[in-house]
């Protein structure tokens, strides 16, 4: 048993090595003296000022944001209201738009961008931030309703019943009962929907125009040239950032919790 437990916990340790080493070294490099991500010559914070004086990367990095909350804003509202309507009624072709849901997301990527570059030539649609943040939200969308819908099974359904008994209408009882209910699969479906348009470069590629490039579109076009520690820097201020957003997320959770057993 003692032999088992350490094979165990030295295939965990090779596993969380393997996962999270790469994610050291890129912020072990961002205060690397050399402009080459090769070896190590000194620690500097000189690519943090550098990163605040490239107006290329940071208007990358707000465009990237921008179209990441703004499609995920967007494709949770309709996602959440096609799951909805998925689950509660049936009406006519349901089952066909249930099957076609999951074609963004089995299909491969450059297919979809090809597909949705064809449809805005064939409406002489313009390429920028518009047709970039629409192709976010067309294939968020399956991702918050799968979600959703999953949130939905587990939901009781005499709670609407009975909230409808009670006198509440339709949109009362959507607002206070069951959006309240599914809220779990609503937070994890807009959470997928915005790394997934926060990484994406394939449908970006083939969407964007000028003046709409994207974070992963920009550094991508560095590989060539060779990528500079200011991405780097950049990359761990997100990831810093990311932390103590979940840190703050998960103390709250927690004494909301507490508060919930003391009461």
């Amino acid at each position: 048993m003692k032999r088992r437990k350490w094979h165990k916990n030295l295939i965990i340790a090779l596993t969380l090595v393997f996962l999270y080493f790469p994610i050291f070294v890129l912020v072990l490099f961002s205060f690397n003296k050399s402009s080459l991500n090769i070896r190590w010559e000194g620690f500097t914070f000189y690519w943090y000022k550098e990163l605040f004086s490239n107006t290329e990367l940071l208007e990358a990095f707000f465009n990237t944001m921008l179209v990441g909350i703004t499609s995920t804003v967007v494709s949770v509202i309709i996602g959440t209201i096609s799951a909805v309507a998925l689950y509660k009624y049936s009406f006519r072709f349901k089952t066909l738009i249930n099957s076609l849901l999951y074609i963004p997301i089995v299909i491969p990527e450059v297919v979809l961008g090809i597909s949705l570059l064809s449809i805005y030539t064939l409406f002489k649609m313009e390429l920028g931030m518009g047709s970039l943040i629409l192709s976010h939200i067309a294939f968020s969308i399956p991702f918050v309703v799968i979600n959703v819908r999953s949130a939905l099974a587990q939901t009781n359904p005499h709670l609407e019943e009975a909230a409808h008994d009670l006198g509440a209408g339709r949109l009362t009882t959507f607002f206070q009962v069951l959006l309240p209910t599914i809220m779990p699969g609503v937070k994890s479906g807009a959470l997928l929907a915005f790394t997934l348009s926060l990484d994406d470069v394939i449908i970006s590629y083939f969407t964007a125009g000028p003046g709409s490039n994207t974070l992963p579109l920009k550094i991508f076009s560095m590989i060539k040239t060779g990528i500079t520690p200011d991405v780097n820097a950049l990359s761990t201020l997100m990831l810093m950032t990311t932390l103590v957003i979940l840190t703050v997320y998960s103390l709250i959770n927690y004494r909301k919790t507490n508060r919930g057993q003391e009461q």
